[in-house]
């Protein structure tokens, strides 16, 4: 059968019980549980939270019992709601429903704070305490063994890697605060990584790395000196005409894109062969920016198994827009998963959940999940049964 799932957490699961959730989901033609196996900090609104509304989940943790004797430098810390109870086992011995672990990698606060030397650092030096770096060593190795470990300990059916690379320099922290206006210019140049790692690694494969964070460096530094602020037009042009005429910032944008499609090979190399393992590719919208943080769409759809698409749109054109580009790119439809978010900002009624789903399976894109359990009304679970409904179990 095709892939139907919906997100979940470990907590929403546990507080409300994993039979009475699976019975729920099942109900609305669900036969995938996607479980956060690791993730990082949030303040989360839960409109049908039985103990409380508002949710702040412990940063940077492991929902799953991992196996620490697999690390190197970086361990996961187990997260504490293991103490009393498993929802991994749990899902996994509940007959009639799939579980998918949902794998947060590069996002990760806790660990950065703790391996400061792992981290994106931009020209300035300054450390991205909740991006650790791809290219660092010790961060891929932990990546791997994070990903075939959830994948030895438990049968689960797949995993679903979200943030695998170079998170954007607008992503990522408690409270962030500037009193200068930000624009893409400023944020792509603040958001490139220039630690140890990829310098080192980019200067052997012939890049002049040096020359590139020094004119990173004195770009932004000359902003910040003037008394001008870019419209968000100017300088998405001004950012477009340094891609084209520097080309120092061009190769080293194409070399990060390697280094994020071999980790994802590494881990498809590593985690349990009969497990697929899907990319959720970008932050971005629309998805074809995911290059920004190192995802080309089309070497990560032959590294992995497929790519789990966000399509978090406000309208169906635009989710049709970036469908169609998504699919240019990958080469075909067979190999691409969509996500859809079935409230607000994005589609907010019945109607546009049932034409989303519809134009997802009408362009050939058969699985398809929902963001996510413990986020939304029941009116929301409502129409993902009624748009699941329509186009069958894909069997």
């Amino acid at each position: 059968m095709a892939y139907r799932a919906m997100y979940c957490y470990a907590w929403d699961l546990a507080e409300a019980g994993v039979a009475t959730v699976i019975d729920d989901l099942r109900d609305r033609h669900i036969n995938t549980i996607t479980l956060a196996g690791s993730y990082h900090a949030g303040k989360f609104l839960r409109p049908q939270g039985r103990k409380g509304k508002v949710y702040f989940p412990e940063d940077g943790t492991a929902y799953f019992k991992t196996d620490q004797s697999r690390y190197g430098t970086i361990k996961p810390i187990e997260n504490s709601l293991l103490s009393s109870q498993d929802v991994f086992e749990q899902c996994c011995e509940h007959d009639g429903i799939g579980v998918n672990a949902w794998m947060v990698l590069m996002h990760n606060s806790l660990q950065g704070q703790k391996h400061r030397d792992s981290c994106v650092a931009n020209a300035f030096g300054d450390c991205y305490i909740y991006n650790l770096c791809p290219s660092a060593p010790e961060v891929r190795d932990y990546a791997v063994a994070l990903c075939s470990d959830v994948t030895e300990r438990y049968p689960v059916e797949g995993i679903s890697l979200e943030t695998p690379g170079f998170l954007p320099f607008e992503h990522g922290y408690h409270h962030e605060f500037a009193l200068v206006r930000q624009n893409s210019w400023l944020n792509n140049l603040l958001g490139l990584c220039f630690c140890r790692h990829c310098t080192d690694n980019a200067k052997a494969d012939g890049i002049d790395v040096d020359r590139l964070k020094s004119w990173v460096s004195g770009s932004i530094t000359s902003y910040f000196s003037s008394d001008v602020d870019y419209t968000d037009d100017m300088a998405s042009s001004f950012w477009a005409a340094d891609l084209v005429t520097n080309p120092d910032l061009g190769a080293y944008l194409r070399w990060r894109c390697n280094v994020v499609t071999t980790l994802i090979t590494e881990i498809r190399a590593a985690v349990r062969s009969d497990a697929k393992v899907a990319v959720i590719p970008s932050v971005a919208r629309p998805s074809g920016g995911a290059w920004y943080e190192g995802s080309d769409l089309g070497a990560l759809s032959e590294a992995a198994d497929c790519l789990e698409v966000c399509f978090y749109e406000p309208d169906l054109g635009r989710i049709r827009s970036d469908l169609h580009d998504v699919i240019q790119r990958c080469g075909g439809a067979g190999n691409i998963r969509g996500l859809l978010r079935p409230a607000f900002p994005d589609l907010s009624d019945r109607d546009s959940v049932v034409s989303a789903v519809g134009i997802l399976h009408d362009a050939g894109v058969e699985d398809v999940a929902f963001y996510n359990y413990g986020h939304l009304r029941k009116s929301s679970l409502d129409w993902v049964a009624e748009a699941l409904g329509q186009i069958g179990s894909g069997s």
